[in-house]
């Protein structure tokens, strides 16, 4: 697929842009206490970022790690909508 994975990779640019922009928007209008929700956000990003780098070494390509991280970012935007 000629589109694979520059497609995948510029959704989850946008899908992240809008998680940020609701996390923002929660933590400003105090929906959610600011210290927890950063908090939050911090340890899955590591969390995250450990678990991309195990799929890496353990012979993933790009595309699953790319699908890996939208799905993060799904349940992220299902968790604040």
């Amino acid at each position: 697929m000629l589109f694979y994975p520059f497609y995948p990779a510029l959704m989850l640019a946008v899908e992240s842009q809008n998680v940020i922009d609701m996390r923002l928007w929660k933590i400003a209008t105090c929906a959610v206490h600011a210290g927890k929700e950063t908090q939050l956000m911090v340890s899955e990003k590591i969390d995250a970022a450990v678990e991309a780098s195990t799929m890496l070494m353990g012979g993933k390509t790009t595309g699953e790690v790319i699908d890996f991280y939208r799905k993060q970012v799904a349940a992220n935007a299902t968790r604040l909508t």
